[in-house]
Protein backbone atom coordinates (compact mmCIF):
# COMPACT_ATOMS: atom_id res chain seq x y z
CA UNK A 1 0.00 0.00 0.00
CA UNK A 2 1.49 3.27 -1.03
CA UNK A 3 1.79 6.29 1.62
CA UNK A 4 -0.88 8.04 -0.25
CA UNK A 5 -3.10 5.14 -0.24
CA UNK A 6 -2.33 4.97 3.91
CA UNK A 7 -3.14 8.46 4.46
CA UNK A 8 -6.49 8.19 2.67
CA UNK A 9 -7.63 4.97 4.47
CA UNK A 10 -6.65 7.32 7.68
CA UNK A 11 -8.71 9.73 6.72
CA UNK A 12 -11.78 8.06 5.34
CA UNK A 13 -11.04 5.94 9.13
CA UNK A 14 -11.50 9.86 11.17
CA UNK A 15 -14.14 10.66 9.08
CA UNK A 16 -16.28 7.94 10.10
CA UNK A 17 -15.36 9.19 13.73
CA UNK A 18 -16.27 12.74 13.01
CA UNK A 19 -19.75 11.48 12.03
CA UNK A 20 -20.28 9.85 14.99
CA UNK A 21 -19.62 12.42 16.95
CA UNK A 22 -21.41 14.53 14.88
CA UNK A 23 -24.24 12.21 15.10
CA UNK A 24 -23.62 11.95 19.12
CA UNK A 25 -23.86 16.05 19.54
CA UNK A 26 -27.16 15.74 17.10
CA UNK A 27 -28.70 13.35 19.64
CA UNK A 28 -27.91 15.58 22.92
CA UNK A 29 -29.13 18.89 20.69
CA UNK A 30 -32.20 17.04 19.95
CA UNK A 31 -32.51 15.82 23.87
CA UNK A 32 -33.97 17.41 26.78
CA UNK A 33 -31.28 15.80 28.93
CA UNK A 34 -28.18 16.75 26.79
CA UNK A 35 -25.69 17.94 28.77
CA UNK A 36 -23.70 21.19 27.78
CA UNK A 37 -20.60 19.89 29.12
CA UNK A 38 -20.26 16.66 26.79
CA UNK A 39 -21.76 18.98 23.89
CA UNK A 40 -18.71 21.10 24.27
CA UNK A 41 -16.28 17.93 24.54
CA UNK A 42 -18.07 17.24 21.26
CA UNK A 43 -16.82 20.21 19.69
CA UNK A 44 -13.52 19.93 20.62
CA UNK A 45 -13.61 16.23 19.09
CA UNK A 46 -14.87 17.41 15.75
CA UNK A 47 -12.50 20.64 15.86
CA UNK A 48 -9.34 17.84 16.41
CA UNK A 49 -10.88 15.32 13.61
CA UNK A 50 -11.38 17.48 11.07
CA UNK A 51 -7.66 19.11 11.43
CA UNK A 52 -6.70 15.50 11.40
CA UNK A 53 -8.50 14.36 8.14
CA UNK A 54 -7.04 17.91 6.74
CA UNK A 55 -3.58 16.66 7.84
CA UNK A 56 -4.22 13.45 6.22
CA UNK A 57 -5.72 14.56 2.91
CA UNK A 58 -2.49 16.77 2.58
CA UNK A 59 -0.27 14.03 3.08
CA UNK A 60 -1.90 11.49 0.43
CA UNK A 61 -1.95 14.54 -1.70
CA UNK A 62 2.20 15.37 -1.06
CA UNK A 63 3.00 11.03 -1.41
CA UNK A 64 0.83 11.08 -5.24
CA UNK A 65 2.49 13.88 -5.74
CA UNK A 66 5.98 12.90 -5.59
CA UNK A 67 5.20 9.32 -6.83
CA UNK A 68 6.30 8.64 -10.06
CA UNK A 69 3.76 7.84 -12.79
CA UNK A 70 3.27 4.51 -13.31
Amino acid sequence: MSSADESLTRAEELLSRLEAARDELERLSAGEEGSPERAIELLGELAELAKAVEEELEKAQRAAEAAPDA
